[in-house]
C-alpha cells in the first residue's frame, strides 16, 4: 500500500519504538511502498559474508535495515520543518470571532447596567 509518509529523506527523526528508542538519526532512503525507511545509525544488524576469492577470511559487516515508519517522528529542529514554520508564521493569525464579539458585547453590557432605573423601594 503506497501512502504518504509523514517522513523524507533528509529529515531527522526521533525513534519512538523499538531496541533504538530514544536515538535521533538522518533519514536515508524513504521507501512507501513499503511504509518503511532507512535511518543512519539505527536498526544496525550483523551481515555474514562468506569467503570468496576477493575476501578468503570471509567477515561480518553491520548494515542498517528498514524499520517501520510509525516507529519514528520527525524532529523539529530539520530544514523542512523550519521553512514550514516560517511560511506559517508569515501569514497573520486569524482573530478569533469569539473574541471579536466579548470585545463589542462587554461595553453594551456595562452601559446597561449603568441605564438601569432606580426604583422608590431601593432608595430607602
Amino acid at each position: 500500500m503506497s501512502s504518504k509518509m509523514h517522513v523524507k529523506k533528509g529529515d531527522t527523526v526521533l525513534v519512538i519504538a523499538g531496541n533504538d528508542k530514544g536515538k535521533t538519526g538522518v533519514v536515508k532512503e524513504a521507501m512507501p511502498s513499503e511504509t518503511k525507511v532507512l535511518v543512519e545509525g539505527i536498526n544496525l544488524r550483523w551481515k555474514h559474508k562468506k569467503p570468496s576469492q576477493q575476501n578468503p577470511k570471509g567477515e561480518r559487516v553491520q548494515r542498517e535495515t528498514p524499520i517501520h515508519a510509525s516507529n519514528v517522528k520527525r524532529v523539529e529542529g530539520d530544514a523542512a520543518a523550519a521553512k514550514k514554520k516560517s511560511a506559517k508564521a508569515a501569514k497573520p493569525a486569524p482573530v478569533a470571532k469569539e473574541a471579536a464579539a466579548t470585545e463589542v458585547a462587554a461595553p453594551k453590557k456595562a452601559a446597561a447596567k449603568k441605564a438601569k432605573p432606580t426604583t422608590s423601594k431601593e432608595k430607602s
